[in-house]
């Protein structure tokens, strides 16, 4: 019991002696350390500091509500997302991941606040039900605009083409080779058409294949005549066919198309008009006509 209460004193006797001799040389290095890392410490700090709320916060929130709902539905993807944007026409201002999250977030909200009503209003049944179809409806309402979007969209370039073509084929006729002619229909036009044509001419100045740009064109439209007319050019590419000719034919044609598409509307009309008429006209027009006839009958028995 003594040896080892003496061999212990000893042991903290050594290790005292050497935190006494190594003490100045310790304090020297921390100094140094701490001298060598101050700029790196306070330059972090500042830049956490310059950091917005919407960086600091909303963007990693957001971020995380992406990968949620991308794990509740596996069949999504980033890139179909992306797609779906582009053809909508929202691709530069609203990115998949923001997308994702007003998904989630609109099915949080939207259900939170089911769940009040439905409790407000008759319990936890009616809660958790008007939960349900709120926070469903949230989920299905940003998709649903992007649908239409994408049809509203798809509309509008095909009653521009025709007029593009046009344009393009003055152009080309005139001298000016393919990129000039998409240029001069860029400076002339707007609408999506000459949206989509201008990022058609960016992703051809940036190395880009004619071809394939032309493809992404016809994918990102989603139009039958915005497809044949890209096949056509890439055909008359690798033909050596005069693009004037080729675009010519191109915009005789969608015209005809953009013409039997407003008949089909028109013949399409009539049936539309039927059910509105069937549940708001024809209640109103027998209530005015039979109406005095019932009253007559009532007094009569």
């Amino acid at each position: 019991m003594v040896l080892a209460l003496a061999v212990l004193m000893l042991a903290a006797a050594v290790y005292l002696a050497g935190e006494v001799v190594t003490q100045p040389s310790r304090e020297r290095q921390r100094a140094i350390r701490r001298a060598a890392e101050y700029g790196r410490i306070r330059s972090a700090i500042v830049g956490l500091e310059r950091l917005r709320f919407h960086e600091r916060v909303v963007v990693p929130a957001a971020g995380s509500l992406a990968q949620i709902v991308l794990r509740l539905n596996p069949r999504l993807t980033m890139e179909a997302i992306a797609a779906r944007l582009l053809a909508a026409g929202m691709g530069r201002s609203v990115t998949p991941t923001m997308f994702l999250a007003a998904k989630g977030a609109l099915a949080l909200g939207l259900g939170f606040f089911g769940l009040l009503l439905g409790g407000m209003a008759g319990g936890a049944t009616f809660g958790f039900l008007f939960a349900l179809i709120l926070g469903t409806g949230g989920f299905i309402a940003p998709g649903f605009i992007v649908g239409i979007r994408i049809r509203k969209r798809r509309d509008e370039i095909r009653a521009q083409l025709p007029d593009a073509l046009d344009l393009l084929a003055v152009s080309v006729e005139a001298g000016l080779g393919f990129d000039g002619a998409v240029e001069k229909l860029t400076e002339h036009m707007e609408g999506a058409l000459a949206e989509e044509f201008s990022l058609t001419l960016g992703e051809i100045r940036i190395g880009e294949s004619r071809q394939d740009a032309l493809k992404k064109l016809a994918e990102r439209a989603a139009a039958p005549e915005v497809a044949s007319f890209s096949r056509a050019i890439i055909q008359a590419d690798q033909l050596g066919i005069s693009l004037g000719r080729i675009l010519r034919v191109q915009a005789a044609d969608s015209r005809l198309k953009r013409q039997a598409l407003a008949e089909e509307r028109a013949m399409k009309s009539p049936i539309k008009m039927l059910f509105p008429t069937v549940l708001f006209i024809f209640p109103a027009m027998f209530l005015v006509i039979l109406g005095p006839a019932f009253i007559n009958l009532a007094k009569l028995f």
